[in-house]
């Protein structure tokens, strides 16, 4: 059994929903993850805000927007004035719940509430759109078997538990239609797998039950060798490994959630990410195995602050490190890049919001300076210790660049750059010039 996943951009338009099977085989037994129709999450967010703020009218008015948009959007998904009914009674629905909002007291609950609204309203019209028109096909509430613990974590075993007996009792259904992205969190409330979830939804479930294969269907033909809206000539790359699809996603490849291979991963699922827009384009296949000697793509995260420590102290002190470590803990600060020397450390965060409380303690230790504006640069391929000549292709290739830190040796797929992000765009066309 397959999981298929479609992103926003792949049900952003009536016409495009349509379209998804010319890509599903209503023959074959799957799983059909949905995410909002593009442009309504942001939309959501926007009224959740206008809420959690106490505005009531703004949060009315862009209910009301929102809900002009999907009147339109039925009426060109439905051909009949039955199936336009129904499509009218489920937008009025999940609409009432967003008005009536404005009648309580809103609080996060309630946040995550509204954001749930975009992929319950795509599949369910989904769903009704297949009954129009004579395809067979079963609704998967994702909150009934996606649930995240105390720590945001989703369980595959709860999962697998959950569905399995959803999927047996339908053993004449073979397309089943589900949500990305949301899920119920340990309380029992309504919550979600972070914004990008879809992906990793699709990949639970492909974890959740053994699927033969994830397919991550997006806007583009597979994961690119750079950045193409920056860099001209950028592929599509054909195999890559676990790991290396991990690292490229942490490291700003938009089309992959970074979490989203974990899962697959795990259970040594193959994960296929394919383009919706050209359906017999070969995209990218990542399993546990990878093309060897060979760099193969070049990835950018921005909005990197670096953080430098410098200390006499530090020179053969005991347990140093352990403490800078422990600041960014407490304040659970995520450290992308690290580079030590015998009188100071370097490294970098991509979350400032306790910047100020970060560099508070870490002065007790010596002198902090803060560097903000910058971006990693991610070279990703076989970098294996017994490899010869790769980091001096890729350190040629921005010999004219200033470079803030480099990492390297960390795994055997990476090598990271920091440099300002006034350089970014120079940096990846010099390296992509160089290496492919």
């Amino acid at each position: 059994m397959k999981v298929l996943k479609f992103g926003g951009t792949s049900v952003g338009s009536p016409a495009r929903m349509k379209a998804l099977l010319d890509i599903i085989n209503p023959a074959e037994r799957q799983i059909v993850v949905l995410s909002a129709v593009s442009g309504t999450t942001n939309s959501l967010v926007e009224i959740g805000q206008a809420y959690l703020t106490g505005d009531k009218k703004k949060a009315i008015i862009l209910v009301s927007a929102l809900k002009d948009k999907y009147e339109l959007f039925i009426k060109e998904l439905f051909a009949s004035p039955e199936y336009l009914q129904q499509g009218k009674e489920v937008i009025d629905y999940h609409f009432a719940l967003l008005s009536n909002m404005a009648n309580n007291q809103f609080t996060n609950v309630e946040e995550k509430i509204i954001l749930a609204q975009g992929e319950l309203l795509s599949t369910t019209l989904y769903h009704v759109y297949l009954k129009e028109i004579g395809v067979s096909s079963a609704l998967l509430p994702a909150l009934s078997f996606m649930k995240i613990d105390e720590d945001n974590e989703p369980t595959v075993d709860y999962i697998t538990e959950k569905i399995t007996p959803l999927l047996d009792k339908q053993p004449e259904i073979n397309l089943f239609i589900t949500q990305g992205f949301i899920c119920r969190n340990a309380f029992g409330e309504i919550d979600n797998l972070r914004r990008g979830g879809s992906d990793y939804t699709a990949s639970l479930i492909g974890a959740g039950i053994r699927s033969e294969e994830v397919q991550i269907w997006t806007d583009i033909d597979g994961m690119h060798n750079n950045d193409p809206r920056i860099v001209k000539g950028t592929q599509p790359i054909a195999q890559l490994s676990f790991d290396e699809a991990a690292e490229l996603a942490y490291f700003g490849a938009k089309i992959l959630h970074p979490q989203s291979v974990f899962p697959a991963q795990k259970y040594k699922i193959p994960v296929r990410l394919l383009n919706t827009m050209d359906p017999q384009a070969k995209g990218t296949l990542i399993t546990h195995t990878s093309e060897k000697d060979k760099i193969k793509s070049i990835a950018a995260k921005d909005g990197i602050t670096a953080i430098k420590i410098q200390s006499s102290r530090m020179l053969l002190a005991h347990g140093f490190l352990r403490k800078v470590f422990e600041v960014f803990e407490r304040y659970k600060t995520s450290i992308d890049m690290i580079t030590t020397s015998e009188v100071a450390v370097s490294l970098t965060i991509d979350d400032v919001t306790y910047l100020g409380e970060i560099t508070s303690e870490l002065n007790k230790f010596g002198s902090v300076e803060i560097d903000v504006n910058h971006t990693i640069i991610c070279v990703v391929g076989d970098f294996g210790a017994e490899k010869h000549g790769y980091a001096a292709r890729v350190l040629e290739a921005v010999k004219h660049i200033p470079l803030r830190m480099i990492s390297y040796g960390g795994s055997d797929h990476n090598l990271s750059l920091l440099v300002k992000t006034d350089d970014k765009v120079e940096t990846l066309r010099s390296l992509h010039n160089r290496l492919f």
